[in-house]
């Protein structure tokens, strides 16, 4: 089978339109990630756990709806919401997205929804449990759905071969905003006495400033991006399909069953992102509680991933250019094996060989995550985009469940985070497994999309 490689008219473009609109599809990176940093990966999740054990029962209970449940797992119980809230609502957006073509209205309707639930949480404060809870179901839910549009511009904005490279410096965007604000939120945390405000002020002041930021970036790809014109044709075929989340969510996986190369890469791409996933959310457990590194070492940790992400993305990016994206990807689950046999064999209270374990995971993280995003966007039929993107994003949000549960049980049963840390070997060994079997060349060819030099 030979692929098409003419390109229709809503995707060819000047060289010179198609870099003004990369460089605005890097900058939404810039400004979301700011909330993944700093928000859910630092400072939210303890201080929604301490406004919720301020209201909490006798007992260290709170009552949402009448509801009881621990003041410790609200946080983990909103997220968990935030996702079943994301999973209903990102396949329709996916297909209203696709079928009128008019993505960048809904980008900014997400974006903006979220960068103002987030800015809201200057106001989480006292007893405020169910705010904060509303808050983040609201952001979190949003980031999801804007991901979805975000990504599914990459292949109307770059050529094949262009796409590894283009998907590694989005990310690298992400990972320098999400150092450089969490910079300035730690010395405002840190030396919140100086500047007059209590340690609960600067934390909340953290937050809002994420929304802040969010928000003002926004305007740089809402500006730069452009909608592309959709057939007549392909919008009333989709048309009757746009109907519930999970009604839309049956018709592009019944669609997708016509391109089963691509359901095995997003299977495999499930497998080892949830890896992923469950590393970076249990790695701050895994030193605290195993290690016994205090939070001024782990929060260091954290940035020091996100200064070495940018390297790694730029780098595998490089490397994918001459060994192409499979195996470069391939390479890099290879090494998360290898973070994870060390991990299980780190020493207690020695923070520089933690750091060091930070580092290689900085050096892996952005280009993994970034490859695999541009190799999806060969994968994914013309006029399409938004809905199989929706799959993607629900791949790497909504369905990463299985790793912590494999994490808690192992902990549960052995009492060792060790053990815990060490049973996630086996995601990037059945990833790897998967993903090796997936002839990324024909995969191309039966979407119906151009070849790639190196893929």
């Amino acid at each position: 089978m030979t692929a098409d490689t003419t390109e229709p008219e809503e995707y060819a473009t000047g060289a010179a339109e198609r870099r003004r609109e990369q460089r605005g599809w890097y900058f939404y990176d810039f400004a979301c990630s700011v909330y993944s940093t700093s928000v859910v990966t630092v400072f939210l999740g303890p201080y929604l756990t301490s406004v919720a054990r301020a209201a909490s029962d006798a007992e260290g209970f709170v009552h949402p709806l009448g509801i009881p449940v621990r003041a410790g797992s609200l946080f983990a119980y909103a997220v968990s919401a935030s996702i079943i809230v994301a999973v209903l609502v990102m396949p329709l957006v996916g297909a209203v997205a696709d079928r009128t073509g008019r993505k960048k209205p809904l980008l900014a309707a997400a974006a903006y929804l979220g960068a103002a639930a987030t800015a809201g949480m200057f106001f989480l404060a006292g007893e405020r449990y169910l705010l904060g809870t509303f808050l983040l179901i609201v952001a979190n839910a949003s980031l999801a759905v804007s991901m979805v549009l975000y990504n599914a511009y990459l292949p109307q904005i770059a050529e094949p071969d262009e796409r590894d490279a283009v998907s590694s410096r989005g990310w690298a965007f992400g990972y320098t905003s999400g150092a450089l604000v969490l910079v300035l939120n730690l010395v405002l945390y840190s030396g919140h006495d100086s500047f007059g405000l209590t340690e609960g002020e600067a934390i909340r002041i953290c937050l809002a400033s994420a929304g802040l930021w969010w928000g003002a970036f926004t305007i740089i790809p809402l500006r730069r991006l452009r909608d592309r014109h959709v057939r007549a044709d392909a919008g009333a075929e989709r048309a009757g399909a746009v109907g519930s989340g999970w009604g839309q969510l049956r018709a592009t996986l019944k669609d997708m069953r016509r391109h089963p190369l691509t359901l095995s890469f997003l299977l495999a791409y499930l497998v080892y992102n949830d890896g992923v996933q469950t590393v970076i959310s249990q790695a701050s457990v895994f030193g605290s509680e195993e290690l016994g590194l205090d939070q001024t070492t782990l929060i260091t940790a954290v940035l020091l991933v996100q200064v070495l992400a940018v390297a790694g993305a730029l780098g595998m990016g490089r490397l994918a250019r001459t060994h192409g994206a499979k195996r470069t990807i391939l390479g890099s689950l290879a090494v998360w094996t290898l973070i994870l046999a060390a991990g299980y064999f780190l020493p207690a209270d020695a923070p520089v060989f933690f750091y060091c374990l930070a580092a290689a995971i900085g050096l892996v993280l952005g280009g993994s995550q970034a490859l695999s995003r541009s190799l999806f966007s060969h994968l994914v039929p013309r006029g399409k985009e938004a809905e199989y993107f929706s799959a993607y994003e629900m791949s790497d949000r909504g369905l990463s469940w299985l790793g912590p549960l494999v994490f808690g049980l192992a902990y549960q049963l052995t009492g060792s985070y060790r053990d815990a840390i060490i049973s996630l070997v086996i995601f990037f060994v059945v990833g790897f497994a998967l993903l090796a079997r997936v002839p990324v060349r024909r995969a191309v060819e039966e979407a119906g999309n151009p070849l790639p030099e190196r893929i």
